[in-house]
């Protein structure tokens, strides 16, 4: 899974069937500069063959191997739940990070996510700049990731600004903090 020709710059899979959200996040991403290395799929089985590199997925040097999974939940067909549990099922990508980015704040939906072992569970923020602020912390820790490598196990080092799992606390439009549950670390 490692043959990309890309290794130098991580590779975000942004998996999200909300075309308004899309071109928010991309913007977002474009605002802290980053351009080139997203790859989008709009449903998880899409995404699921993207990671596989199966069907028109299968030119790496086209569509390289995510750093980065960024998960929607709610999707039709394949959710991103089954996404999540189908990606920890693999063996080979039990050190792709899957940070999920959904709009829902449900108690249920969190400690689902986290139970499934997402490395963060980042709740969409109502606000642009809000978004943005959370790319660059997202950008920060794939930069981190790559300087450190992608060791199987990671749990023992501090990322910046990622541990305990949650990248930073965000606030809805209505400036209440966001619950955003710590997954518990090994």
């Amino acid at each position: 899974m490692n043959n990309s020709p890309n290794t130098t710059r991580p590779v975000i899979l942004l998996v999200d069937d909300n075309p308004h959200d899309v071109v928010l996040i991309r913007l977002a991403f474009r605002k802290v500069g980053i351009i080139d290395t997203i790859q989008l799929v709009k449903d998880g089985n899409e995404a699921m063959c993207y990671i596989k590199g199966e069907g028109r997925y299968m030119d790496r040097a086209q569509y390289p191997p995510p750093t980065l999974v960024l998960l929607d939940l709610k999707m039709p067909g394949t959710s991103g739940f089954d996404v999540l549990k189908w990606i920890r099922a693999q063996e080979v990508l039990d050190s792709m990070v899957v940070v999920v980015m959904s709009g829902s704040k449900e108690d249920a939906d969190i400690k689902l996510a986290y139970e499934l072992k997402a490395n963060s569970y980042l709740i969409k923020p109502t606000k642009f700049e809000d978004l943005v602020k959370m790319m660059e912390s997202l950008k920060e820790y794939c930069a981190w990731r790559q300087k450190n490598g992608h060791a199987k196990s990671t749990s023992h080092i501090t990322p910046p600004r990622l541990q305990p799992v949650p990248l930073r606390e965000w606030f809805t439009g209505t400036a209440q903090p966001v619950k955003v549950v710590p997954a518990l670390v090994a």
